[in-house]
């Protein structure tokens, strides 16, 4: 066994290292290991990220990463693979190398997959031309024709809220249901026009349909199946549950309580792992508040 910390945070993002910085400059013992994959890799910019607007993600992280080591925080490159508990509470964190270290408290921030439908062309454009998030993308496709992918009863939701950015919208219902009365009309008011058809291609043409009709965007909306990153955690019995939004079902996340908390005591989560709506900004919020209530959790202890 190595050496002990105080906190050992699995997944080095925006969430991540906004609580690595946190509990470095609380004078806090931190390791954060970090698998090199974030969720937000595909896309060219950071945004609505005040004082960092349109930070590409892989230099946003270099910063991030630097003032964390500043401040005596330490950085490791490498896959937790189990979590385990032991007394106190403490842990065991088992990497994939074969390394194992011990922590006080581990605090997860290891954030979401996105599942994407089977189309070709989706994967290779998602995070330049096919989209999920107007707020993300939305100033950078404004006036040119869009189309949402109608994938579930939230794509008439899409699609409304996408027309905020540009007049130009279509529905394509793909194998999402049809819109009720009520979102019909309401698309209609805002000139949404509805295709009917299943997508099976999207290249720089635009979306191509099981007929052959091609529908020329620009850019493709989606809602992707998201399911967090949590297998290292099932020694501790904690694994994912249903994500929900609207009554629809989007996914998987790991609940928490305040303060970011789990039903393991000692075992706190932060960023999109537990809040799969935050963005980049909030998510680091989430860190820095997340890693106030788990140094206080220390200082309790040690107080005790």
């Amino acid at each position: 066994m190595e050496n002990e910390y105080d906190v050992v945070i699995i997944g080095g993002g925006a969430a991540g290292l906004s609580a690595a910085l946190t509990l470095s400059r609380a004078r806090r013992r931190v390791l954060v290991v970090d698998a090199g994959h974030p969720r937000n890799a595909p896309a060219g910019h950071v945004h609505n990220y005040l004082g960092r607007e349109s930070t590409p993600p892989g230099e946003l992280l270099a910063i991030g990463r630097s003032e964390v080591m500043g401040y005596g925080g330490e950085i490791r490159d490498g896959i937790v693979t189990a979590v385990h508990p032991r007394s106190g509470p403490r842990f065991t964190v088992e990497l994939a190398d074969g390394i194992s270290v011990a922590a006080r408290r581990v605090l997860v921030t290891t954030g979401l997959t996105d599942e994407l439908p089977d189309i070709p062309g989706v994967a290779e454009h998602w995070g330049s031309r096919v989209l999920h998030c107007p707020y993300c993308h939305g100033w950078e496709v404004r006036d040119r024709p869009v189309a949402i992918l109608g994938l579930s009863p939230m794509s008439a939701h899409q699609a409304l809220l996408w027309r905020q950015w540009t007049p130009d919208v279509t529905l394509l219902l793909h194998t999402g249901p049809a819109p009720a009365a009520d979102e019909l009309a309401r698309l209609a008011r805002r000139g949404i026009r509805i295709v009917e058809g299943e997508v099976t291609g999207f290249d720089t043409d635009g979306a191509r349909l099981a007929d052959g009709t091609l529908v020329p965007v620009e850019a493709l909306v989606l809602m992707s199946r998201i399911e967090a990153r949590a297998d290292a955690l099932a020694p501790l019995g904690l694994k994912p549950v249903d994500f929900e939004a609207n009554g629809h079902r989007f996914g998987t996340h790991l609940p928490s309580g305040p303060g970011g908390a789990t039903t393991v005591p000692g075992v706190y989560v932060a960023g999109n792992v537990t809040d799969p709506m935050a963005t980049v900004i909030a998510a680091a919020a989430a860190g820095v508040s997340t890693a106030g209530m788990l140094n206080m959790d220390l200082v309790m202890e040690e107080a005790a």
